[in-house]
């Protein structure tokens, strides 16, 4: 049996080798489905490890193969490869090189994180059985690279029998990790919706139909309606991210367009959503003597962890950083692809505490100046791979 103070010990072995591949990968940050070098740089790490390798999954996903000394169950460990469309605004000596593109999402760490783990779990290959899957992602940042990996088979040979994934966030300070059993992170669904009236003079406005006024009255009344239509205690969102409408202030508008987001943390309240928006609509329009038109995409759906896995990686934590700074997280209305896998497999996704004590370093996701303290790095290396070992010798 492979010990947590073994596994320790090669992670901070490793520990250096990791900081290392994260500030490379933050230097060459690439979007969604645009990740070349990454994956080129992802696969050769892993062939040299010995793994089998497969590339070109999802366009640019990477999946090595690590088997043990006997046959068992396959495990999947999971992180995500893309950047995002941001101007950095720190000023490192590893900034991004990548004009207007930055990690500013905690994904160079994910990668970094799941590399190391495959160094450390290869060198205690002929201690456990079964199989590890490590699995690199492209396109998490609403672009849905999971359901592509899914469909081209990422989850099959081996099957896999479990998932398990980490983020990290600055929400939570170094040496703290948060975990949810059951829904964990909101769906998130995206909806276009046109508003149709007629045109006129603003002098003389009998017979027009203001599409403002109608996209005025969505704006304020819309998330209040769906409340009042949904069982008490539901927890969702409804935002209007975008307002277009109008060609000059002497006219009286014949169409808006609105773009925003559903979240909700219950797929059955998540498919009523919808009709309960187009009645609305419909009457709302209806009453002005308007009209509507509704584009509604789903994204990704509820990411739910598995009570056991839950447990399991609450457990490892415990061994792994302080007891009382493994935290019993609230769900959150952010979302994240990991639900496609979770949706087939039982699993687990987790929060690793990455904040750094320092307010002026301490930024949000998806800010010019987001940081990471690297300290995390060590943490979720020792987690992955205490993870995979523990699945892997109980199942």
């Amino acid at each position: 049996m492979i010990s947590q103070a073994s596994i320790d010990k090669m992670a901070s072995l490793l520990t250096e080798t990791v900081i290392r591949l994260r500030r490379d990968f933050h230097q060459h940050p690439e979007l969604g489905f645009e990740e070349k070098r990454t994956s080129s740089v992802i696969a050769e790490y892993l062939k040299g490890l010995g793994l089998e390798v497969a590339t070109g999954i999802a366009g640019t996903g990477v999946v090595g193969l690590l088997h043990g000394a006997s046959p068992g169950k396959t495990v999947m460990l999971r992180a995500d490869m893309d950047a995002l469309p941001i101007q950095e605004l720190n000023e490192t000596d590893y900034c991004s090189l990548t004009p207007g593109v930055m990690h500013a999402c905690g994904h160079d760490g994910h990668m970094a994180i799941l590399l190391g783990t495959a160094k450390l779990l290869s060198s205690f290959r002929d201690s456990f059985k079964g199989q590890v899957k490590f699995v690199f992602q492209p396109a998490e940042e609403n672009l849905g690279g999971a359901k592509l990996m899914i469909e081209q088979d990422v989850l099959k040979d081996p099957d896999v029998d479990a998932a398990f994934g980490l983020h990290l966030i600055s929400l939570l300070p170094y040496g703290y990790i948060g975990c949810c059993k059951g829904a964990f992170m909101a769906s998130i669904d995206i909806f276009t919706i046109r508003l149709l009236g007629r045109a006129g003079h603003c002098a003389m406005p009998g017979g027009s139909v203001d599409a403002i006024s109608m996209g005025a009255e969505v704006v304020l009344n819309l998330q209040d309606h769906i409340k009042k239509s949904l069982p008490d205690g539901c927890q969702f969102i409804v935002n209007i991210g975008t307002f277009h409408g109008g060609t000059a202030p002497n006219i009286v508008t014949d169409k808006v367009e609105l773009t925003g987001t559903v979240r909700v943390l219950d797929e059955n309240i998540r498919t009523s959503i919808r009709g309960i928006m187009e009645v609305y609509l419909r009457d709302t329009t209806a009453s002005k003597g308007g009209g509507f038109e509704i584009d509604y995409a789903q994204g990704y759906p509820v990411t739910v962890n598995d009570d056991d896995m839950t447990d399991l990686v609450m457990r490892i934590a415990a061994g792994v950083v302080d007891k009382s700074n493994v935290i019993q997280m609230p769900p959150t209305m952010a979302s994240e692809d990991m639900s496609f896998y979770l949706n087939e497999v039982p699993g687990c996704f987790f929060f690793l505490g990455a904040g750094s004590t320092d307010p002026a370093l301490n930024q949000p996701h998806h800010n010019p100046r987001f940081s990471i303290d690297e300290r995390a790095l060590e943490v979720g290396l020792k987690m992955l791979a205490a993870i995979a070992i523990d699945y892997l010798e109980i199942s």
